[in-house]
């Protein structure tokens, strides 16, 4: 079932996206080649319990180990940060994030160049920041989940680029992932769930440079390109208002 959220509800979600947001603006500044996973969520985790009342909603999620998803090149969501994992000039990390504030949800990732990197995966980049831009845009009063969907695909394909379809933006707030509504990264304008005021959703394409097929790690978490090509993923919480889209994880 979906559920709205009161105006006072989605200004606490603001409150806690800002935090989130800022938590993304300082790992963006902080992250460098030879660095590991696992000291970036270390920073991300003192970072965001820094904040009085906050705290980052990934630890221990369905039994999640960290408090971000880190995800390398190939790797399009839920990498497992580690000691491990060295991150090299030319790489592609995406960051996936989520903070716990006055007992409502946010939810935001960035995908950032490690160093320079190539003009394709730079173009992956500017292309699924853009979907994700043309997605919020859509998410208006009246429109329909489709209209969100329809947006995305057509920056993504117009590129050249494919749209992973076997995963899926989401309701949040109440928790971390509401059942409804589903929020695809392709579809149809004017079709499924009416956008309505007080509906909070997480708007997230995760765009692949080759195909659009994915499968799973041995560690049960990560999910990969099925052609080895390098993934993308950006994300907002949004905010359903008689204004239209309010992004609740901008910058304090």
């Amino acid at each position: 079932m979906i559920q709205l959220k009161s105006p006072r509800e989605i200004d606490t979600m603001a409150e806690g996206g800002r935090v989130l947001a800022d938590t993304i603006v300082m790992l963006r500044d902080e992250v460098r080649p030879g660095m590991t996973t696992l000291e970036l969520d270390r920073i991300a985790e003192d970072f965001i319990r820094s904040h009085d009342g906050a705290i980052p909603s990934f630890k221990g999620l369905y039994g999640f180990p960290g408090s971000l998803c880190t995800s390398i090149n190939h790797e399009i969501v839920h990498g497992i940060p580690s000691k491990k994992r060295l991150l090299l000039n030319g790489d592609l990390l995406s960051i996936d994030v989520g903070v716990k504030f006055g007992g409502m949800f946010t939810d935001a990732a960035t995908t950032v160049a490690i160093g320079e990197v190539d003009v394709t995966s730079q173009r992956l980049l500017d292309v699924t920041e853009r979907a994700l831009n043309a997605g919020i845009n859509a998410a208006q009063p009246g429109s329909h989940i489709g209209d969100i969907g329809a947006a995305v695909q057509e920056v993504v394909e117009a590129a050249g680029f494919s749209v992973v379809r076997d995963l899926v933006g989401h309701g949040v707030g109440y928790k971390p992932h509401e059942d409804e509504p589903q929020v695809p990264n392709y579809g149809k304008p004017k079709r499924g769930t009416k956008l309505m005021p007080g509906l909070t959703i997480a708007i997230e394409p995760m765009v692949n440079a080759g195909g659009a097929r994915m499968r799973t790690l041995p560690d049960r978490w990560t999910i990969v390109t099925a052609d080895g090509s390098r993934s993308a993923h950006f994300e907002h919480t949004v905010a359903i208002t008689e204004q239209g889209p309010r992004v609740l994880t901008s910058p304090g």
